[in-house]
């Protein structure tokens, strides 16, 4: 039985309150990038991105990055490719994911920006943790907890792709 835990003001609340901790974290906004792990982080890192312009009347690069040669669960290619170019340097990156779970999809994103740079820190913001990780990965910014069963799935929809935003528990 499907259920909605987030609607689009939850969703919309959520990022405000996550854009605002990363303000705080990082003062002066100018060492910073945004980077948002496709597909739903992407456009989680694009929303962040515009409202820290918002309140804060700066535009912050906002970059996104694939993971999916990185993963450990699939079948790898024989390049890597990242997306990512050498001016994450010494920067601090705030990447972000739609859920975090097991913690899989972060560890390849990490190893990517590695592959790309060196920054000088990464923080993790996600929208929905549910707990059940596999390594230890830890979220720095989170939209809202959510304890879930491993036989649950959490839905991440967005309007940029889905007919609207919400967060569903099947």
């Amino acid at each position: 039985m499907a259920k909605v835990i987030m609607d689009q003001t939850g969703i919309q609340r959520a990022l405000t309150r996550i854009t605002y901790e990363i303000i705080e974290q990082n003062r002066g906004l100018t060492n910073l990038i945004i980077v948002g792990i496709r597909t739903r982080g992407a456009y989680l890192a694009t929303r962040i991105g515009q409202r820290i312009e918002q309140l804060e009347g700066t535009k912050i690069p906002v970059a996104f990055l694939d993971v999916t040669d990185y993963r450990d669960d699939r079948p790898a290619s024989h390049t890597k490719t990242t997306q990512l170019d050498d001016k994450i340097n010494g920067k601090n990156i705030v990447l972000v994911d739609d859920v975090l779970y097991t913690g899989r999809t972060i560890r390849a994103a990490l190893d990517a920006i590695m592959d790309s740079g060196r920054p000088q820190k990464i923080s993790l913001a996600v929208l929905i943790d549910r707990g059940h990780r596999e390594l230890p990965i830890r979220p720095d910014f989170v939209g809202k907890n959510i304890p879930t069963a491993h036989d649950e799935t959490i839905n991440v929809q967005m309007t940029e792709v889905d007919p609207v935003d919400q967060v569903i528990l099947n």
